[in-house]
């Protein structure tokens, strides 16, 4: 009887370490759906900051270019949709930035030799949604 008292002892305490283990190990990566011009594999926190970047270079919301969720009613972002036909337009620009990037200024490097981009969103739109707009 002791011995089957420490063997359930030793097998929840052995249990509860593995499951601490798990727990503190690093996530697995996660991946998007529906990315198309951005890397599959891309970091959230990095996609974060990229989203971030194009609303204050555009100076709007997520829900400019994201459409809402059909089945929320509390409007949650459906990320993946591409409902939204600004969403499409900024996968366009996205293209064209990289591509006159790379072309023209693929000179430029940071300290680890990665290229700078030397014209983003901000370059023509200036925080307003359509590039040139008037305040």
């Amino acid at each position: 009887m002791v011995n089957l008292k420490k063997f359930i002892t030793l097998f929840v305490f052995i249990s509860l370490i593995g499951i601490g283990i798990a727990a503190i190990s690093s996530p697995r990566k996660r991946t998007f759906k529906n990315l198309k011009v951005l890397p599959k594999k891309i970091s959230p926190e990095k996609l974060n900051d990229i989203m971030n970047n194009y609303k204050d270079a555009l100076g709007v919301d997520c829900n400019f270019c994201h459409a809402s969720a059909k089945d929320s009613l509390a409007h949650v972002l459906d990320f993946a949709s591409d409902a939204k036909p600004e969403k499409d337009i900024a996968r366009k620009m996205m293209r064209m930035t990289s591509k006159i990037n790379k072309k023209y200024f693929d000179a430029v490097k940071d300290e680890k030799l990665n290229a700078l981009p030397a014209v983003s969103c901000i370059t023509c739109h200036h925080r307003k949604p359509q590039a040139g707009e008037k305040r």
